[in-house]
């Protein structure tokens, strides 16, 4: 990935039998071509390189083919046959001005997969990881092995760039009740040693903010992991767990913040807050961590609006923005008011049933995959989230598509691969936190015609509103029929007070930026599958027009 403006090489290689002629093409996420030509390839090995530049940011694939020989681009891991990929990085200064923090937990994107891949997180624009301190990883084979220290090797923590999450769950089979490991099934044997235990570890991150994160006010601790999945225990032992985090975290941390339960839906962690407040969960709970997946395929052809307009309330309630909303309606009433919300993952894999190979994915997959993880992440975010976590790097085994990058050395992806590539998706979440790190959420856009989805969100310290809007409809979305690139609705949007006139700043989903003009107060847009921002002067319209999010402060 390049910066926007640098100068960079393309190198392409060809060994055709006898002397031909090589033609290049360029094409971007929506299939346009917006660069080709050719040149002479002699007969044997040789290497042409063309410097570049480009201030149009965004993905792009490059295709080549011999004009006789034919050939194309070989496979490399999980990327398919026919392109290699790079990005340009969007510049977004021009539009929006720098936001102030109050504290660095303001910051509003983490990530897992690229954990110690500093200058990576810094591209895509990523500020928080997950860093394990669950007792199965750092004592998997006896007790009191664990030595707190205030140090650490990872270049992101160390600089202060990159804050952390202390994750919990997982119990080593020497302190489990069934002699083998588990994922927070279980409460663990010796319950005064695991609160002990949390007592080092509360030490050690207090320690660890106070000399690599001193503008975070608050450390925070997620305590179980998709409990919808893993907890086999009672009821009241779920709690027991909490209180035992909760009193050995806070014993030596004053700024902990502890939060779960981390259902891998927000309405399976509402099921569980509501279940559990009986039993006295709110108060072993600081605030609210979640997992954003919201149906049994988060793919293509499960996008998170696609129940949003069903007739039926029970199938409408599962569309993500009414899950989000029913959990913090939850959050509200039976736990504590204004308490942070994290989603601490989320990801878009490839559709089920689907597999790495030289003809999938298309392009067009790769398209719906950026478009949806860029809408879905703005849900969560426009919905109450304070944080949001993107899910994953690159390519793994096991589970087809979820990474924003290809691993060009594994054919089934690995875990903490180092040569990758990047998808539409990657270069999406690069724009997408560019224009909405640093700022407060105002919520869905109020009167938005039905397959019209609107976030209103205002840039801290600087009273700039940033509206993110996208169309979808489901019959021109699907795996079989293809992800449109061209369906589009016209929508105005009040970006000014009545009568007033003037232009706004409208980015597209790869952060390129076009001044619009507006009159009597509204722009007129022409929204696809594939979200814009909008960039207006007057946050007081914004926040007139939006619903606040129940609870959410934006502290």
């Amino acid at each position: 990935m390049f910066a926007s403006g640098s100068t960079f090489q393309l190198a392409i290689a060809a060994n055709p039998p006898g002397a031909d002629t090589l033609a290049w093409t360029v094409n971007d996420a929506l299939g346009k071509t917006v660069a080709s030509g050719n040149f002479a390839a002699p007969s044997g090995g040789s290497t042409t390189t063309l410097n570049c530049t480009s201030t149009v940011a965004g993905y792009f694939a490059v295709s080549a083919t011999l004009a006789k020989a034919g050939g194309s681009v070989p496979t490399a891991g999980t990327r398919p046959t026919g392109f290699a990929t790079f990005g340009v990085l969007p510049d977004v200064t021009p539009s929006l001005p720098a936001p102030t923090y109050a504290h660095q937990e303001q910051h509003r994107f983490g990530m897992q997969g690229f954990n110690g891949w500093t200058a990576m997180l810094g591209a895509l624009g990523i500020s928080s990881t997950i860093d394990d301190r669950q007792l199965s990883s750092t004592e998997p084979n006896g007790p009191n092995s664990f030595a707190a220290a205030a140090t650490t090797t990872d270049t992101g923590y160390s600089s202060g760039q990159i804050m952390r999450l202390v994750r919990l769950d997982g119990i080593p089979a020497w302190a489990s009740p069934t002699g083998a490991f588990n994922d927070s099934a279980y409460l663990p044997k010796d319950q005064a040693g695991y609160q002990s235990y949390l007592n080092q570890v509360g030490s050690e991150t207090e320690a660890m903010r106070r000399k690599y994160f001193p503008a975070m006010t608050s450390n925070y601790y997620q305590v179980t992991w998709e409990p919808d999945q893993t907890w086999l225990g009672s009821s009241a032992d779920f709690v027991t767990l909490y209180k035992l985090a909760y009193t050995g975290l806070h014993a030596t941390d004053p700024n902990a913040v502890v939060m779960g339960p981390t259902g891998a839906f927000p309405s399976l962690t509402t099921n569980r807050l509501k279940a559990m407040a009986p039993l006295g969960l709110a108060q072993y709970l600081d605030g609210i961590a979640t997992h954003g997946y919201y149906d049994a395929g988060t793919s293509p052809s499960h996008p998170p609006e696609r129940l949003a307009t069903d007739p039926d309330p029970a199938n409408a309630a599962n569309a993500l923005m009414n899950e989000m909303r029913n959990l913090r309606q939850e959050m509200q009433a039976d736990y504590r008011p204004g308490m942070k919300l994290f989603a601490t993952e989320t990801g878009i894999s490839y559709d089920l049933g689907t597999s790495y190979g030289p003809d999938y994915p298309t392009s067009n997959v790769l398209f719906a995959q950026g478009a949806i993880v860029a809408r879905t992440h703005i849900i969560l975010l426009g919905e109450g989230a304070d944080q949001t976590y993107v899910f994953y790097g690159a390519d793994y085994p096991g589970e087809t598509g979820y990474g924003t990058f290809f691993d060009l050395s594994n054919a089934q992806g690995s875990f903490g691969a180092s040569n990758v590539s990047p998808k539409p998706a990657a270069l999406a979440v690069a724009a997408m936190t560019r224009v909405l790190d640093g700022t407060i959420t105002l919520g869905p856009v109020s009167g938005t015609p039905s397959g019209v989805y609107a976030y209103a969100f205002e840039r801290r310290g600087t009273g700039n509103a940033v509206t993110a809007l996208w169309t979808h409809n489901n019959a021109v979305w699907s795996a079989s029929g293809g992800f449109s690139q061209t369906y589009s609705v016209g929508y105005t949007l009040a970006v000014d007070a009545p009568g007033t006139s003037g232009t706004v700043q409208v980015l597209d989903w790869m952060g390129n930026a076009s001044s619009v003009a507006y009159g009597n107060g509204v722009v007129s847009l022409n929204l696809t599958e594939a979200p814009l921002y909008v960039v207006s002067k007057n946050a007081g319209v914004a926040k007139a027009n939006a619903t606040l999010p129940v609870g959410y402060t934006g502290a």
